[in-house]
């Protein structure tokens, strides 16, 4: 459908302008065949509004004939010739409405000579015709540039889609890996502990496997998630490994992505905690602030520890997932000491949608 007329705002906004045109000919008719301006807008204002409908079918013509895609040679012959052909019927409706009102009103109408009359017509119209040929140009470069913007951003959203299930699809293997290697390592030494691993690690992957095909999950169950890791984790360090979460209790049904405090739990016991003789605490902390969701993961390290052999597969991932997400109203801050290693994760703070059942409350440990 024609936009003008498939929007009323518009269709008023054009008829608007072409009765300001035919007020500006009815004021010319008026001073130069000293007419009444009753008289006159009669004239004008009829054939006005005719110009605009012979006008709008250019709509489809300016489409196939863009501007910048069309030989000069062949715009400029169209053009000419749609516009005599226009100028030619609306002179012609303007001459006959002239005799029509001569008719009509019992000789109270100055009849204007035809010739005159036929070439005010034709300037007039000239100019109506150029100035509709332009809008028009310009309604379709609005309305390509309208369409190029929503192409691009769907383009974005198809590429962040597909960023996004590309980050997922490490995620898993990058922590089964790791896994696997813990359990191997107890295998030898104690088998019952290495037993237990494998159960817990049974429930951890069906529980995070669940979670990790939805968009966005409850803080509660990102929580209970990194309650069963450490819980896998314990079993390999035992005492060495410590645990707190100092969580808010309003920030638990906050959304955040899936997985997201389970790859800096995971580098804060495999690059921190393992480093150290005695060991050390995990600290997990939650707190929702002036709309925003603040997550933190902090951990003991050893300064004199050997450089990491990894790809840095987990906090990369949760970076570029925390970016792709929520662009520049996301943030992920890394402050790493001499003896402390810290990683800030900011995020819009927005309660997830729970149709059927509540997000699993951790434990009483974990909310403060």
């Amino acid at each position: 459908m024609h936009p003008i007329v498939a929007k009323r705002e518009r269709l008023i906004l054009y008829l608007s302008l072409w009765i300001v045109f035919g007020s500006m000919l009815a004021t010319v008719i008026n001073v130069g065949g000293h007419t009444s301006i009753i008289d006159s807008v009669e004239l004008a204002l009829p054939m006005s509004l005719l110009l605009g409908a012979l006008s709008l079918p250019y709509w489809y013509l300016v489409r196939v004939l863009p501007a910048d895609a069309t030989p000069l040679p062949r715009l400029a012959g169209t053009w000419l010739g749609v516009g005599v052909v226009s100028l030619a019927i609306w002179i012609s409706c303007g001459i006959g409405w002239e005799s029509l009102l001569l008719r009509i009103s019992h000789g109270h109408w100055v009849q204007w000579d035809a010739t005159p009359l036929a070439f005010l017509m034709l300037f007039s119209g000239t100019v109506g015709l150029l100035v509709a040929l332009l809008g028009h140009y310009m309604l379709s470069a609005f309305d390509r540039s309208v369409q190029a913007e929503r192409r691009a951003l769907e383009l974005r959203v198809l590429a962040r889609e597909a960023e996004l299930r590309s980050l997922r699809g490490q995620l898993d293997p990058h922590f089964l890996f790791n896994s696997l290697n813990s359990v191997a390592a107890l295998i030898g030494s104690d088998a019952q502990a290495a037993r237990r691993m494998c159960y817990l690690m049974a429930g951890f992957f069906r529980k995070s496997l669940g979670l990790g095909g939805q968009q966005s999950i409850a803080l509660a169950e990102e929580i209970s998630l990194a309650e069963t890791f450490l819980a896998i984790e314990e079993v390999r360090f035992g005492d060495r490994l410590r645990k707190k979460f100092d969580i808010d209790r309003d920030a638990l049904i906050l959304a955040v992505p899936p997985l997201v405090l389970q790859p800096l739990v995971e580098n804060a016991v495999h690059h921190g905690v393992a480093h150290l003789v005695d060991g050390g605490e995990v600290l997990v902390r939650a707190r929702q602030r002036d709309g925003l969701l603040e997550l933190a993961v902090e951990n003991p390290c050893d300064p004199d520890r050997p450089p990491s052999r990894g790809a840095g597969v987990g906090l990369a991932n949760v970076r570029s997932r925390i970016d792709t997400l929520f662009g520049h109203r996301g943030s992920v801050d890394v402050i790493a000491g001499p003896d402390n290693f810290r990683v800030s994760i900011v995020l819009p703070a927005s309660p997830i949608m729970l149709p059927t059942t509540q997000a699993t409350v951790p434990s009483q440990a974990a909310v403060g």
